[in-house]
């Protein structure tokens, strides 16, 4: 059993909730803890990757869950929030469970990355275990993207060959249209009711000829299928990296009389200052549960709440702020590590956050 098999019976839920359309029964809260113990317990001895590899079944999906329960709210702190930030899509971006069912599936899979990446990977002494799974995002991530287009048959690194640019005369925007040809066909979403992007590719066109007049779709829908021309010249390079990961896309979205495909355009119900706060509120509970988690594993209070707020608040990106006025306020990762520079406020902000957790507690 794999690491990925693993992963079907984990969700962010205690009890029963459903991951990627399985509903599945969880350990329960005590059972996770333990398991979550565990983990750190080997990870700290450096023992974490060869117990991994060699346990039954049963431990290696245990070790998978709580590895689960420690990486999701980091992957979607650091990845899914920015990416879908930077798509648009401020309700996903706001929480987990507000997260589309094509953007869950998207965060599942970088999820899932990470946890193979930490259960095969840490073969050292960890004492951090949040620190070095946030140090290890980009590589696990862009690895486990590289997989899942093997998988499907698609180039894991799409580079036109020497014998395609020469079809294509060297051209260098159609050579740039057979890259993201390439690329295409290895992702699962589809464009809608079509089959390729035109309306994106139209967009990249104007920017790569600097001919804003010849950027429209149905000028690039005749480039691709000159470039798709060209790419049949050989047949069974064509059948093994286009026609093959192309015939494992999702089904195209097919539009009902007066509906509209796609992601429609955001409608912002509520000014800068909300979406500030629901996206602190956010920070906060994660940061909460992160805290809450290691406290009952034995962690230190003081060093778990400093270093916890700080990769929680303190890991922006910036892409929040990027549709926003400049002014002359601190960025909230600025803010954060002026407050724990000092110990007066870094002894206040523990005090406060140890006394929220205390009162929640049954």
């Amino acid at each position: 059993m794999t690491i990925a098999d693993d992963m079907v019976s984990l969700s962010l839920s205690s009890d029963a909730d459903v991951t990627k359309g399985r509903a599945v029964r969880l350990p329960g809260p005590s059972s996770r803890r333990s398991a979550v113990h565990e983990l750190r317990d080997l990870a700290r001895r450096g023992e974490l990757a060869a117990h991994a590899a060699a346990a039954e079944p049963e431990t290696r999906a245990r070790l998978a869950g709580a590895a689960y329960d420690i990486v999701w709210p980091i992957v979607f702190a650091r990845v899914t929030r920015p990416i879908e930030n930077r798509r648009g899509h401020w309700s996903c971006a706001s929480s987990v469970r507000m997260l589309t069912d094509e953007c869950l599936d998207r965060h599942h899979d970088d999820v899932e990355a990470v946890v193979t990446d930490l259960l095969v990977g840490a073969k050292v002494p960890i004492v951090d275990v949040e620190r070095w799974v946030a140090a290890r995002l980009t590589a696990a991530t862009v690895d486990g993207h590289r997989r899942r287009r093997g998988q499907r048959g698609a180039l894991q690194r799409p580079r036109v060959p020497v014998w395609l640019a020469a079809e294509l005369g060297g051209d260098p925007w159609l050579t740039d249209l057979a890259v993201q040809i390439l690329t295409w066909v290895g992702l699962p979403a589809t464009a809608g009711s079509q089959l390729w992007p035109l309306e994106s590719w139209a967009r990249r066109r104007e920017s790569v000829t600097g001919d804003p007049a010849g950027g429209d779709e149905a000028t690039v829908a005749r480039e691709v299928e000159q470039v798709l021309t060209a790419m049949r010249r050989r047949r069974k390079w064509y059948a093994d990296y286009v026609e093959r990961p192309l015939g494992r896309k999702w089904a195209p979205v097919i539009a009902l009389a007066g509906e509209t495909v796609g992601d429609p355009p955001p409608l912002l119900a509520v000014g800068p200052a909300e979406q500030d706060d629901a996206r602190l509120t956010e920070l906060a509970s994660a940061a909460v549960e992160a805290i809450s988690s290691r406290l009952r594993s034995g962690a230190d209070p003081v060093d778990t709440v400093v270093r916890v707020i700080g990769v929680v608040f303190g890991g922006g990106t910036g892409s929040e702020e990027i549709d926003r006025t400049p002014d002359d306020l601190p960025a909230t990762d600025a803010w954060v590590s002026a407050l724990l520079s000092d110990p007066a406020a870094t002894r206040r902000i523990v005090g406060e956050v140890l006394r929220i957790i205390d009162e929640a507690r049954p």
